[in-house]
């Protein structure tokens, strides 16, 4: 499974007003493991950007002015998201926005617009944690403090990082990540920690297996459910 997580910043709030992307931050997830195959782009949008949206990410027009436009880098952008699925925090605005750019490449060449929800599927990690903790807050901030996701150096918003943050908050909601290794020392890869396993000899009797009866069996299989239900179907042991 290829998964994308991805961010977006803009001049502003509404697509309505004219409002356009101005850096676009991916991370490629692969199995559940970071693969360090980004996308990141900062675009000049030929407009103003808003003060309050110049507040939140602190990206500037004089930084952009001799950043491409996105007809130069949107083929780029549609041949590497195409076919994956998208895990977007708040997804319906950076959703929006990328459909906006393409009506607005696809109306300037004379061609069919791309639209997201055809090229990719889309799972929206805000929608995911309201649906796992009600009532609370679940900003990407939230959820970091939530984890145990360090965002220390998440001062100003910006594509590239959020996706990295979201990435690792994503996994921390959905089940974490690692793999099972039978050696005998533990090993730490790109900071994935493997859990390690070493087979000792002992003449010690068997330990009697005790199963569960058919109750316990229902019980389990019901809590399964649950925690399906609850991560939109995220849960990996009911998809063994």
């Amino acid at each position: 499974m290829r998964r994308i997580v991805l961010d977006t910043e803009t001049t502003g709030l509404e697509t309505s007003q004219g409002h356009r992307i101005i850096e676009i931050g991916c991370v490629e997830l692969v199995n559940r493991r970071l693969t360090h195959n980004n996308f990141h782009q900062y675009i000049n949008p030929e407009r103003d950007i808003d003060e309050g949206a110049q507040e939140v990410h602190g990206i500037t027009l004089e930084f952009l002015n001799d950043k491409p436009v996105m007809a130069d880098v949107i083929e780029d952008f549609v041949n590497y998201i195409r076919g994956a699925e998208l895990i977007i925090h708040n997804a319906p605005f950076d959703v929006g926005f990328l459909n906006h750019e393409f009506q607005i490449y696809a109306k300037a060449t004379g061609t069919k617009a791309w639209k997201i929800e055809e090229l990719c599927s889309v799972l929206d990690t805000l929608a995911l944690a309201r649906n796992m903790h009600p009532g609370q807050k679940n900003s990407l901030d939230a959820l970091c403090k939530r984890y145990h996701i360090d965002n220390s150096s998440r001062t100003l918003h910006g594509a590239l990082l959020d996706a990295e943050i979201l990435a690792d908050t994503y996994l921390a909601m959905t089940g974490g990540q690692g793999s099972l290794s039978l050696n005998s020392e533990d090993e730490s890869i790109n900071g994935i920690t493997t859990i390690t396993q070493e087979k000792v000899s002992s003449d010690r009797p068997g330990l009697k297996v005790i199963r569960a009866n058919i109750e316990e069996l229902e019980a389990h299989q019901k809590r399964l459910n649950d925690l399906d239900k609850a991560s939109g179907g995220q849960c990996i042991w009911n998809q063994q």
